[in-house]
């Protein structure tokens, strides 16, 4: 299993962080290590002093494939899920500094919070899905998948001409705008709709 994970894939949250509007999808990758399990806490380590929150739809790939076209796509995944890409802000900007790659600052032990999983039937409309996430009881983000620069579909097709999609691979397919540094003793709660699907604390 391997976490795929969309950068920059809203227009407001690429503004704020300075970035360029990618004209293709951004893609990088996350190890199996990186997943905490629904209610587990996150515990804050010890080389960094500015992480950051992003919460994501979470796609979980059904089928194998390569060289997907986008019209098939959907039909190779077949739940959606919510989760928390975790960045360490410090690393993740020296190493682009020094134009060196950054899955160090994005694929460290624990460093995606997942939840649980709705299954596609449960969405009339794939293209406007809410979702928030809010920390303290206090809504810090929010976003609609029909707000994405890249459709699920336009995702899977891309990746795919990359990399093969094995069943149980998970896809972060981006975050909105709202980011910011996490504290110890945060709690967090994140959304799909009215359905809170994870639940954790800063340790």
């Amino acid at each position: 299993m391997k976490i795929i994970c969309i950068g920059r894939n809203y227009i407001d949250h690429a503004k704020e962080l300075n970035n360029p509007v990618p004209t293709k999808p951004v893609f990088f990758m996350k190890p199996d290590t990186a997943l905490i399990q629904k209610h587990n806490p996150f515990f804050y380590p010890e080389f960094s002093n500015d992480i950051h929150y992003e919460v994501e739809l979470v796609l979980k790939v059904c089928k194998n494939g390569r060289h997907i076209e986008e019209k098939f796509a959907n039909k190779y995944f077949n739940q959606i899920g919510i989760g928390i890409d975790l960045t360490d802000r410090d690393l993740q900007n020296n190493c682009k500094a020094k134009g060196l790659p950054w899955e160090i600052a994005k694929a460290f032990d624990n460093s995606a919070p997942l939840g649980e999983f709705l299954s596609v039937s449960d969405f009339d409309d794939l293209n406007n899905i809410d979702f928030s996430l809010k920390i303290n009881n206090e809504i810090r983000q929010s976003g609609n998948s029909g707000d994405m620069i890249f459709s699920f579909e336009k995702v899977i097709a891309y990746i795919s001409q990359f990399i093969t999609l094995k069943i149980g691979d998970l896809i972060f397919t981006g975050t909105p705008v709202g980011v910011g540094p996490i504290k110890l003793e945060d709690h967090f709660e994140a959304f799909i709709e009215d359905k809170k699907l994870l639940d954790f604390n800063v340790k």
